[in-house]
């Protein structure tokens, strides 16, 4: 299974913005057909949750609490899925991660998004 570079955390106060990205090592249009993408998050409260994620039809769904505020797309040129992340809050704050959707896929080093109230 392909393993995954996050990038694009960082600080950020309440109400603002980020946009993180995800570059696959080949054809990210391949590695959507074979397996999908999620974006997951873990939090100093909560296990590590998936957020948002893309099948490979190319269904796009949200968790609950990031829907409305968060949108995944994709640079195919750039072999490249990023999470556009809107009105940020502090329950937002953690390290995000971005993994094909395979059980044994391997986790990248992730990404830390911390929001500031």
């Amino acid at each position: 299974q392909v393993k995954l570079v996050e990038s694009g955390g960082g600080l950020v106060q309440a109400g603002g913005s980020l946009r993180l990205s995800c570059v696959a090592p080949r054809s990210i249009s391949s590695v959507l057909s074979m397996d999908g993408l999620g974006w997951y998050r873990q939090t100093p409260r909560k296990q590590r949750e998936l957020v948002a994620y893309i099948t490979t039809s190319g269904y796009i769904d949200y968790s609950d609490s990031v829907k409305g505020r968060f949108t995944i797309s994709t640079d195919y040129d750039k072999n490249t899925v990023y999470l556009q992340m809107n009105s940020l809050q502090a329950e937002d704050t953690g390290v995000y991660y971005c993994r094909v959707l395979a059980d044994s896929a391997p986790w990248g080093q992730g990404t830390q998004v911390t929001v500031s109230s």
